[in-house]
């Protein structure tokens, strides 16, 4: 028992590392952009575009990563995605150009998607059920750390050295985590499996769903009328059709298991973290703005202001995962999307006169509710997915929630543009607006903030009835093998 005990906790401090390096690389790039903008002389679309290409490249690919992880060994992908992870990281640090440092970010993506694939894959893998919750709770304590890290190690970093210092310190950590991944992670037995790899579904998929992405991206940034938005939709709609054709009448090992989404358990649980990441993405962004452009403050002292709500999901995570371990995840998770939507509804009242500690403490209430659902979901999911598909069900849940966080950033541009010149919105984004707005475009800001919070809200409301009537997992059934919800 001893040694089982010292191998699942081997495991975890792995995947730590993994979640440490990518917690640190969402915070500090967005620190990070006016300097990257004024030394690589570049525009703030090619900016955006710099944020973005990570997002879109890690959430395309992160279904296919996975179900490789399941075929040719969950080790040997998630040291894979060290070493992209690193290349990635080093190319971007020394980009020469912002079109190259877009490219070197969609590179970091691959690293990413092999990551994530396969991390909560290891973990379920190492865990027994009834500790998952636990588990992924103690995950949330790396990413709150990660966060609050990162904000405060970026603003050291652009203060007194140069923004590829914030790419090139991914390269020793990741280092680090591959030797000791390497050495801290047993074979996965079923690596081969006699299974293969559906090269023409991943790569279908793989393409369908960037084609999707990319529309949505290219019309906020350009415009929603122009011809390669309807491109990319077509292609998009074509690719889908392909992928289900070729799955459901030609693949001898579909990319995805279908049976998967019978699990009632499963299929509502994905479906309520793609609306919780819907509503969530949108929040820290618009709120900065809030800051920089009705509050005046500059954009570190913004970004230390977002800390509220990574520190209380960093605190909450871990005694909300052990307790859905013991009462169930439905409870838990429920009750967090509750608390998030009742602290987003306060938010989407603020106004200029609005103390900024209220602004705070309303986000540390977001933060508790965010600690609470995320551990007891993604014990959920995991739970409810056979052991031989845990890379697939990683993959799902990843390519979902990514899906929503990328056009939660979507939504969250084009409530900001609606209401704002978009010149005025991408400057505020890359921190050359300094000051408060003029008082009409202030109070038409939050007309749109307050809209697109609106929104929020309820999608978070039919995340927790979703939530509440998926059906409780039997924790005991999947110890001994079997799955099974009711």
């Amino acid at each position: 028992m001893a040694r089982r005990m010292e191998y699942k906790w081997r495991v975890w401090s792995v995947t730590m590392v993994g979640s440490l390096m990518s917690a640190l690389d969402s915070t500090i790039v967005v620190l990070a952009i006016l300097p990257i903008a004024e030394d690589l002389h570049t525009d703030y679309i090619t900016m955006v575009w710099v944020v973005v290409a990570y997002l879109l490249v890690n959430t395309a690919l992160v279904l296919s990563l996975g179900r490789m992880g399941d075929i040719y060994g969950r080790k040997r992908m998630y040291n894979a995605g060290f070493v992209v992870f690193i290349i990635g990281s080093a190319l971007s640090g020394l980009a020469p150009s912002g079109i190259l440092l877009v490219v070197f970010r969609g590179i970091q993506g691959i690293g990413a998607a092999l990551l994530t694939a396969n991390s909560f894959a290891l973990i379920s893998q190492a865990f027994p059920p009834q500790e998952r919750g636990r588990a992924f709770g103690m995950n949330s304590i790396v990413w709150g750390a990660g966060s609050v890290l990162g904000i405060v190690l970026g603003g050291l970093i652009i203060t007194y050295t140069t923004w590829r210092a914030i790419f090139l310190i991914n390269v020793p950590i990741g280092i680090f985590g591959t030797l000791w991944a390497y050495k801290a992670i047993k074979p996965d037995a079923r690596a081969g499996g006699g299974e293969s790899f559906d090269l023409v579904g991943a790569g279908t998929f793989t393409a369908a769903l960037l084609s999707l992405l990319l529309a949505f991206t290219w019309g906020l940034l350009y415009s929603w009328s122009d011809q390669y938005v309807y491109a990319f939709l077509a292609a998009s709609a074509a690719l889908f059709a392909s992928f289900v054709a070729w799955e459901a009448k030609f693949s001898a090992d579909p990319i995805v298991d279908v049976s998967l989404f019978r699990n009632r358990v499963f299929s509502f649980s994905v479906g309520v973290a793609m609306l919780q990441s819907l509503a969530l993405f949108a929040v820290n962004f618009l709120l900065m703005f809030y800051f920089e452009g009705i509050a005046g403050v500059p954009i570190l002292t913004a970004a230390y202001l977002l800390l509220p709500m990574s520190v209380m999901s960093m605190i909450v995570g871990p005694y909300a995962g052990r307790l859905s371990d013991r009462v169930g995840a439905r409870v838990i998770a429920t009750v967090g999307l509750i608390v998030q939507a009742l602290a987003l509804y306060m938010l989407s009242r603020i106004s200029p006169a609005t103390p900024l500690l209220s602004v705070a403490a309303l986000e540390a209430i977001y933060g508790v509710g965010g600690g609470m659902f995320w551990p007891a979901n993604t014990s959920a999911i995991m739970s409810a997915s056979p052991s031989r598909s845990y890379g697939v069900a990683s993959g799902v849940m990843n390519m979902l929630r990514n899906t929503g966080m990328v056009l939660s950033f979507i939504i969250a541009l084009s409530a900001a543009t609606s209401v704002l010149p978009a010149h005025v919105v991408y400057e505020l984004f890359i921190g050359t607006l300094s000051g408060r707005l003029p008082e009409a475009m202030a109070l038409a800001y939050l007309r749109g903030q307050a809209f697109a919070f609106t929104i929020s809200t309820a999608l978070l409301i039919a995340s927790a009835a979703m939530s509440l009537v998926r059906g409780k997992h039997d924790l005991q059934a999947q110890t001994h093998g079997r799955s099974t919800s009711y």
